[in-house]
């Protein structure tokens, strides 16, 4: 058993919260920490079987009962709370992504040099249940040489511009799942990134400076080709689907609806739209990640993810914002 704390309760620390009191039999949640906490929100964390709350981050760092921490609070934080945990001797989960910027990653990068420390990125689409089978049928040689991957990957209302301002970006706020897939299903890294975006969605989001439909274009090192198509916003619900086109075959994962039951008559046919919010489609996938990253802890085996994956979607994002601002593909080795 593995004593945590959890920094930052908001939406993305209540659902790890709900993750561990719920499915993961090897973890208790000592402490979660906010500088924001609440009355209702500590309440609720005790109702999730979590035994002290606190407003002070530093009480988690500094408790030497606590064997791992969560970090989930805003991005601008998770560097410097990963250089503390690292220092304190902290197993670490960090949600994604570790930084903006590259320096400060590869900061945290050095820190974990010679240490007995498992650290894991939340990119928790990779523990969906269509993608991780999408993967496992193409690292299984199904599909052959992978040769196209198509990855469509759109939100379903935008969000307000005062977020739109302190994201980073679209690149690196919501494309950065989608060039993780990428490095996911093509089994490699990417060498070159090609950027087209338009502000099509609100003209606030353009205002703030930033872009909310994309399509970018990627050469991966086995000489795939991938697509991303992004927006911001679907009428429709939240649209997330994949494919990997292949010299043998194909293999696709379709969207998730509360049922895939179809009616049709003399008027058409008709069948449920994708699910809407985030966590009705990813809270199983938040859940299973969590528990692997306490899995690889109690048995002392690798992450699925390591500090380098949280550093490579970054250089791809940063690359693409490059791409878009010179109109021109840039390679990854450019961004280094």
């Amino acid at each position: 058993m593995i004593t945590v704390g959890i920094i930052g309760m908001g939406r993305i620390g209540k659902v790890h919260t709900t993750s561990i009191a719920t499915r993961v039999q090897n973890a208790r949640i000592k402490t979660a920490a906010d500088p924001f906490m609440t009355e209702e929100t500590a309440a609720w964390a005790k109702s999730m079987g979590v035994e002290h709350t606190t407003k002070d981050y530093h009480e988690i760092i500094n408790d030497p009962e606590i064997d791992a921490v969560l970090i989930c609070s805003s991005t601008d934080t998770h560097s410097q709370i990963s250089l503390e945990a690292i220092a304190a001797g902290k197993h670490i989960f960090c949600e994604k992504p570790i930084d903006h910027d590259v320096a400060r990653i590869q900061e945290v990068v050095e820190a974990l040099k010679g240490k007995n420390l498992k650290y894991m990125v939340g990119f928790n689409r990779r523990f969906d249940h269509n993608f991780r089978a999408v993967q496992q049928a193409v690292a299984a040689g199904k599909v052959g040489k992978p040769e196209i991957i198509k990855i469509t990957s759109r939100d379903p209302e935008p969000p307000s511009p005062e977020y739109v301002k302190v994201s980073g970006g679209m690149f690196l706020d919501m494309t950065i799942h989608d060039f993780d897939m990428a490095r996911f299903l093509a089994g490699c890294d990417a060498v070159e990134v090609y950027a087209q975006a338009a502000n099509l969605v609100d003209p606030a989001i353009g205002e703030a400076g930033d872009i909310d439909t994309a399509i970018i274009t990627l050469k991966m090192e086995n000489g795939a080709l991938a697509v991303i198509d992004n927006c911001r916003r679907a009428a429709y619900g939240y649209d997330q689907r994949a494919e990997v086109f292949g010299s043998l075959g194909m293999a696709a994962a379709s969207n998730d609806s509360a049922s895939n039951v179809q009616i049709s008559t003399a008027d058409g046919v008709t069948g449920e739209k994708p699910l809407f919010f985030f966590l009705e489609r990813y809270m199983d996938a938040y859940g299973r990640e969590v528990s692997e990253f306490v899995d690889a802890i109690v048995n002392d085996t690798p992450t699925p993810l390591g500090v380098e994956d949280g550093l490579k979607p970054v250089l791809m994002g940063i690359a693409a914002k490059k791409s878009l601002d010179e109109h021109r593909p840039v390679r990854i080795e450019e961004v280094l």
